[in-house]
This record gives C-alpha cells, structure tokens and sequence, in this order.
C-alpha cells in the first residue's frame, strides 16, 4: 500500500497507486484483506487507491477518521455528483435511471425522506414483532431438523428468516422471494455488465411499484402502504417511492441472511467462542455476541463512500472538492486503537461502538431489526442444535468477494 499521512501521500499520477479492492487472504477469509491491515498496523489513516475506472479517491481506514469525515457536513453521499467513487461500472453507468433516496441524499433532503421511515423501524416497533422472528425461526430449525441432514444453512434458515420478516414488514407477498432474492443477488454483485444491472434494477423497481399502486387503492399496514400514502399526499412521487422501497427489500433480506452465515460459520470455527454462545439464555450476552460478530464480519464491506463538496484539511493533507473518499468498514472495525486485539473474536467485548450499520447521518435505517434478528438466531440455532458442524471442508466454501455484501453461498451443515 501507498505511504499515507504517516509518511508522505503518493501524488495521483503515480502508478503506485495500489488497487481497491485486493482480495481477503483466503487462509483468513474473516478478516479484512491484508493491505488493509497492513495500513491499521502502520498507523496510516489517509492515503490513495485505485479503483476500477482509473480514478484514485481517498481511503480513511482508522476508526476516528471515519467517524469524522461520515459526518462531516462537507462530505456527500450524493452518488450522481462527478467524482463519486462508484463500486462498480455497472452502478456508474446506470446512475441517470435511479433517483435519489434517503442513501444518496444530504442534508434537509436526507432528513426529510429519513423522517417517512424513521417511525417504521424504531427499536421498539421491532421489539414487538420479536415473537414473530422467534416463532418463525423455531418453525425453520423444525424444518432443517426434519429434513436432509447434512443441509445448506443458507437456504434452511439464513435466507428464508430474514426475507420472511422484511416481506411481513414492508407488505410484499413471500412467494415471490425467489423472483426478488435473484435480482437482488444481481443487483449487489461486482461483475455484472451494466446492462445486466440496469435490467434487475428496472425489474425490481417495476415490482414494487405496482405494490405501491395497489397498496394505494387498498392500504394495510405495512411499509409501502406507508409509502403509498407519501404519494398519494403528495410528500413522494412515485418513483421515488419505489426506489425506497426496492433498496428496504434488498437490503432487509440479503444483509442480514448473509451475517446469520458467516456469523454461523465464524462461531464454528471458533470452538471455545461458540461453548459461550450455545449457554447463553439472557438477552444481554446474546445482544453483546450480536455486536461483535457484527464488527468482526462487517456485511457492507466495500461501502461507504462519499465525495468531497469542498476543500477540506484532514491529517495534513487536503481533500479537494470533487475528491471521491472511500471508508472501508471493516478497516474501521479492526482498527486496535478502537478494539484491542482486532483479529480476536471475543463475544465478551463490548463492540457496540462498530462501523458495521455505517456511522453519521447515513446509518442502516433497519438496523435493529437486523439487530433482533441476529439475537434470536443465535440464541436458538445452537441452543436447539448443539452438535451443529461444519458438513464440508472450512476451505471449500466460497466467500462472496465478488458481491457487495460479503457472505458465503453455501454453508453445508450437519448435527
């Protein structure tokens, strides 16, 4: 990697430039890739990258220097500026076809579309569907233990739980998951032509807003009746709507399906960790498990990103206007000035101060229900099969970095 503020920041031109993303070491697949390691261990907050278009935006990978550029009022999320350091080719070419929604917007735009959700995912509102998540999650490992056995985790419990929720939640018709869990796998992949992306883009957001339509002439009580109100008030258009609305989709069942798996996997692989896990019975050590597998496994592994609205000083070098900035999570999350001994899972620590849900304005409106999700896996999973094992070699399993969720495809499993 380039020397950063520890030393001096390589110019832009130069091609040692190093590339971002470089791939996880596939003897850690856990952790963040080594050149970000590298780059916590050396103590460098700022420095340059490449990314897949030529361009070489900034990286911020300490934990404080995260947190102060995500909440700068300088900085934008605003992904249809120029200079915005888009993750993929596939996203650059088809920004003009997505309108902006409460993850791309700033300032008393953001706010104003963040307040037609806000009410729809309070901590609260969660807690009393925690029932609904405990029975539907008990009725899966039913399932799983009644079925095949060995079984893949992914399509037994990880996948099925969370679209059950987000489906029950914005007021989607569950059979339908196979039709949205599909584009949505297109949707965050690295590879996919543009094309490729624009056509599961325009499909899902035609899905969703014939629900919107239809929630409109017949409301219930759900998101996107909520939605289909804003519009009918005139608060949102239509297209808008079903933007926020396709993005909560997304987002509500793939994040979280892909931590109860690698949150599954990692335990596994960690014996003496997994011993505390299966024994808890109290909420309070099961939130704290949620926390850190969060911080340790980071699902959105290559967002955030932001782009630099003016000049702006920052460990001694100057971000200028139209600058792209990129702040890695993970690099956060395994920061030691901010969590000592990073590489170690220790589901004791108290980690609640993770960048895993994002920091700043822009946090992961859905985050408790992830949150509430993950605490009555793992407190069921283990607790109901205790002899849970891994069904296939830790080093067959294919790791998702080639999507923008991080995860793993399939995790065969057997009791």
């Amino acid at each position: 990697m380039t020397e950063g503020t520890s030393g001096a920041t390589l110019p832009v031109e130069s091609d040692d430039v190093p590339v971002y993303p470089t791939p996880r070491d596939a003897k850690c697949p856990f952790l963040p890739a080594p050149e970000i390691r590298e780059l916590l261990a050396d103590g460098v907050v700022l420095s340059r990258v490449r990314t897949w278009d030529g361009r070489t935006p900034w990286l911020v990978t300490s934990h404080a220097g995260q947190r102060t550029i995500m909440s700068d009022p300088r900085v934008s999320a605003n992904d249809h500026l120029p200079g915005f350091p888009h993750p993929t080719q596939a996203q650059a070419e088809t920004i003009h076809e997505r309108p902006k929604t409460i993850f791309d917007s700033d300032g008393p735009e953001h706010a104003r579309l963040r307040r037609m959700l806000t009410n729809s995912f309070t901590r609260g509102r969660m807690e009393k569907i925690r029932p609904v998540i405990q029975q539907q999650t008990d009725d899966l490992v039913d399932a799983m233990l009644g079925g095949p056995n060995p079984v893949d985790l992914v399509e037994a419990l990880s996948l099925p739980l969370p679209s059950l929720m987000i489906c029950e939640l914005l007021g989607v018709p569950y059979e339908d998951h196979d039709f949205f869990q599909e584009h949505a796998k297109v949707a965050n992949a690295r590879e996919v032509t543009p094309e490729e992306n624009g056509i599961a883009m325009r499909t899902l957001g035609g899905y969703v807003t014939e629900l919107i339509e239809a929630k409109m002439a017949k409301p219930e009580e759900d998101v996107i009746s909520d939605l289909a109100q804003r519009v009918s008030n005139g608060d949102l258009d239509l297209a808008e709507a079903s933007m926020l609305g396709m993005i909560l989709l997304i987002a509500g069942h793939e994040t979280s399906a892909n931590m109860i798996t690698l949150g599954a996997a990692v335990l596994l692989q960690n014996p003496d960790q997994l011993a505390l896990v299966r024994d808890m019975t109290e909420r309070k050590p099961l939130a704290a498990t949620v926390e850190e597998l969060l911080r340790y496994l980071t699902i959105p592994h290559l967002l955030e990103r932001r782009v630099a609205l003016e000049d702006i000083e920052f460990e001694g070098e100057v971000i200028r206007a139209g600058d792209g900035i990129i702040a890695p999570l993970p690099a956060a999350n395994f920061d030691p000035a901010a969590f000592p001994e990073p590489e170690k899972l220790d589901v004791t620590r108290d980690a609640r101060h993770h960048h895993a849900f994002g920091w700043g304005p822009h946090q992961c409106i859905g985050q408790q229900l992830a949150r509430i999700e993950l605490e009555v896996v793992f407190g069921t999973l283990f607790r109901r099969v205790p002899n849970l094992r891994l069904a296939a070699p830790f080093e067959t399993l294919r790791f998702k970095g080639d999507s923008l969720a991080y995860g793993i495809y399939e995790l065969p499993v057997a009791w």
